[in-house]
């Protein structure tokens, strides 16, 4: 049996295969489209000239956008996140499940956590052995630990997650762009070709299979990008689609959406003009994600807040962000203490002051 380091070279080699076979047919479009379209086919002057600058630019785009897919490095956990030497130690040597549980969660007391397991425990990567920060996961073809991890790609041999998602969008976006642009530019000709309204020359064979591949790429990366559009507009990974991330309270789908445009942020960030540019502007370091904070982990907040600090006054203590519907609820409840506390102004009655004294405390 061969040694499981030339097992795992070959392995490396042989993944690349896909991003070859993507590398060679771009090259052979661009021969078609600028040689035997562009100076071989077209007669008009100004036609190349148009067709010339559109195509490079798609092209330019398409290719920087591709490049940077591919060798941008995931982002891995920092070295917060891993145990400390003496409790990795105790953590390896312990044999039952739940004293393990209990040095994660000491040990991960002081970390930015809001997810969990299905079954509520702290998210451990034992073959990494780090804790996993919230939207990580571990890709078992890189063999690390990825931040926002949103799937493996063998088309771009990379792991896409936090450090090149918008790469990969945009990847997605020139590419098809790249792709409409040759097959209606090309139709004409191919029609021509087709129906032996021009001489058969070497540039028919071109001519005709550039536009059988443009339209085939159309139609296959069309509905990834559909679909992936759809994901950064619900602030969720592949990953998070298949299988809700699961939070103190429970598994939320829609626990890392803080609406259309803040989720877009999230992704390409706040200044447009750098949208549609493949450099890097998402929002965070990938380790800690802004939530739709459920009713438990703010009520868990308000008393580690109270309890640390007894010596303050309620209006001393800082708010806590809370979800839409929280904010709806909070809202009735003000209004409905404010029509008691008018009543019992008109009415002073001591029985219902003490009612509300006891309502009041509580809530507290």
């Amino acid at each position: 049996m061969a040694p499981t380091h030339v097992l795992r070279c070959c392995q490396r080699t042989l993944a690349w295969i896909p991003v070859i076979f993507i590398a060679a047919v771009v090259c052979w479009s661009y021969y078609a489209y600028v040689v035997e379209l562009c100076l071989y086919t077209i007669i008009s002057i100004g036609e190349k000239i148009v067709y010339m600058i559109f195509f490079h630019l798609f092209f330019i785009m398409f290719v920087w956008s591709y490049w940077k897919t591919i060798f941008i490095q995931p982002a891995n956990p920092s070295k917060e996140f891993c145990l400390p030497k003496v409790e990795k130690e105790r953590y390896e040597k312990e044999e039952r499940p739940e004293n393990q549980q209990e040095i994660l969660w000491r040990a991960a007391t002081s970390l930015p956590l809001y997810t969990r397991t299905g079954v509520g425990a702290i998210r451990y990567c034992d073959r990494c052995q780090v804790i996993k920060p919230d939207r990580c996961h571990h890709c078992s073809a890189c063999d690390m630990c990825v931040l926002k991890m949103d799937h493996h790609c063998p088309w771009v041999n990379n792991c896409v997650g936090f450090s090149n998602y918008k790469f990969f969008i945009l990847f997605l976006a020139y590419s098809l762009l790249y792709c409409l642009f040759i097959a209606a530019t090309v139709l004409q000709y191919f029609i021509k070709f087709w129906t032996n309204e021009l001489k058969d020359t070497h540039a028919k064979f071109h001519v005709l299979f550039l536009f059988f591949v443009a339209a085939m790429f159309c139609i296959s990366i069309l509905s990834l990008f559909s679909y992936h559009l759809w994901l950064v507009g619900k602030n969720r990974s592949t990953i998070e689609a298949f299988r809700a991330p699961v939070f103190r309270a429970g598994s939320d789908k829609n626990g890392f959406s803080l609406g259309f445009r803040k989720n877009i942020a999230q992704v390409f960030g706040d200044q447009k003009k750098f949208w549609l540019l493949p450099v890097c502007t998402s929002q965070g370091d990938g380790l800690t994600f802004p939530t739709r904070l459920v009713s438990a982990d703010v009520e868990q907040q308000a008393t580690v807040t109270l309890q640390q600090e007894p010596s303050k006054s309620a209006a001393e203590v800082p708010e806590s962000p809370v979800s839409e519907s929280q904010n709806r609820l909070l809202s009735s409840e003000q209004n409905a203490n404010n029509v008691a506390e008018h009543q019992d102004n008109d009415t002073h009655t001591p029985a219902e002051s003490e009612t509300i004294t006891i309502s009041i405390e509580s809530e507290s």
